[in-house]
């Protein structure tokens, strides 16, 4: 920048230099125009607050839960527990008074489990696309309406659709906006490095009630989670979480 313009621009925060050209103070004071300095402007808080999931381990693992502001992946194949993680996610926020919305590609919600398992939904709103594109456009346009936490489950594979990395950097992006926290529940990596988290959930073991002839129940999953990725941070680490059947 030129040092005429320089001073020009000091004049104009100032308020001053305005009086050869009245039509430019009409434009910057008619009405909602508002002049303002960058560094008069609130900050972003350096420390991102975070939602928690309801499950400690996890919680512990991604430095006290998911983070507002930012993409957050949380990979499991079939039967690993993702889903009751989700689930866990939407009503420790609900619960707590927060609004959120559930993007649900593989229709796996059952609202009166959901209920069971404490969501409140009265503050969720359900949405059930059928392709990959359209839960992406669907989560973007959640988060811009100002969700707290707006969930997204991908289902089981083939993602048939699959959307390149660029929409998920848009998806991180819109979170980021917002200040919302995402949770991106997957059966394999797909945000590449849009995510500003990745946790793994793998080695499931299942706990039965029941022996014999007589047929077994499922009492519960453990299942052990690995941070594979954290933004602010190259250490990696590792937990089980136990997941109980009601």
């Amino acid at each position: 920048m030129a040092a005429s313009e320089a001073l020009a621009l000091d004049r104009l925060l100032a308020g001053t230099g305005f009086a050869e050209k009245p039509a430019g103070i009409a434009l910057l004071s008619g009405p909602g125009a508002k002049l303002q300095l960058a560094s008069a402007l609130l900050s972003r808080q350096s420390a991102v607050a975070r939602l928690s999931t309801g499950i400690d381990p996890l919680d512990r693992l991604i430095s006290g839960g998911l983070p507002r502001g930012r993409l957050t992946e949380l990979v499991g194949r079939r039967s690993s527990g993702r889903f009751s993680v989700v689930l866990a996610a939407l009503a420790s926020a609900t619960s707590a008074g927060e609004a959120a919305a559930f993007v649900d590609r593989g229709s796996g919600l059952d609202p009166q489990a959901a209920r069971e398992a404490g969501v409140e939904l009265e503050r969720l709103l359900w949405a059930r696309p059928r392709r990959v594109k359209e839960a992406l456009a669907a989560a973007e346009m959640l988060l811009s309406t100002g969700f707290p936490l707006v969930a997204v489950d991908l289902g089981l594979p083939p993602l048939r659709g699959a959307a390149p990395e660029a929409a998920w950097v848009r998806l991180a992006r819109a979170a980021e906006v917002e200040c919302a926290a995402l949770l991106l529940a997957t059966p394999y990596r797909v945000s590449g490095f849009a995510a500003g988290a990745v946790v793994r959930m793998d080695d499931a073991r299942f706990a039965w009630l029941g022996g014999g002839a007589a047929p077994r129940l499922l009492a519960g999953i453990d299942s052990r989670l690995s941070l594979e990725r954290e933004v602010r941070g190259s250490a990696r680490g590792g937990a089980t979480v136990s997941l109980s059947v009601a």
